[in-house]
């Protein structure tokens, strides 16, 4: 799979994702909203930070199931309803992300929110992949 990093040369490198992606070819894979419950759709946690990471795996599963790998991620939506609690856990989230994700970086967005449909949900991740052919 031809995958490139689109970045401006005259644009500051950003921090934590990547401006744009461009694949040229494979098998593309959209993964539908991922909280961070469990298997049996349980919180374990009604903070930021571990729903993250049990959101986070949650997209890898999906992913998985396609016969899909982190670096096959292009594009990762966040909707978070916590941004205080964002802004504290940057740190904890960068650990987490590196422990599933590595240095891998996709095209990313955070958009805020006032709620999520699934209580006590404080975050969502969405993703689209493209699987090599």
């Amino acid at each position: 799979m031809s995958l490139q990093i689109l970045h401006p040369p005259a644009w500051l490198p950003p921090i934590g994702y990547a401006n744009g992606i461009s694949v040229a070819a494979g098998r593309i894979v959209f993964i539908a909203g991922q909280v961070g419950w469990d298997t049996n759709q349980h919180f374990h946690s009604e903070q930021l930070v571990p729903q993250f990471e049990q959101a986070l795996k949650n997209v890898l599963a999906v992913l998985a199931q396609a016969g899909g790998m982190p670096s096959h991620i292009c594009r990762l939506t966040a909707f978070c309803i916590d941004k205080p609690a964002y802004l504290a856990g940057r740190h904890d989230l960068g650990r987490i992300w590196k422990s599933l994700m590595g240095s891998y970086y996709p095209a990313m967005s955070m958009i805020f929110v006032a709620d999520l449909l699934d209580t006590p949900a404080k975050i969502e991740l969405e993703a689209t992949a493209v699987i090599p052919g």
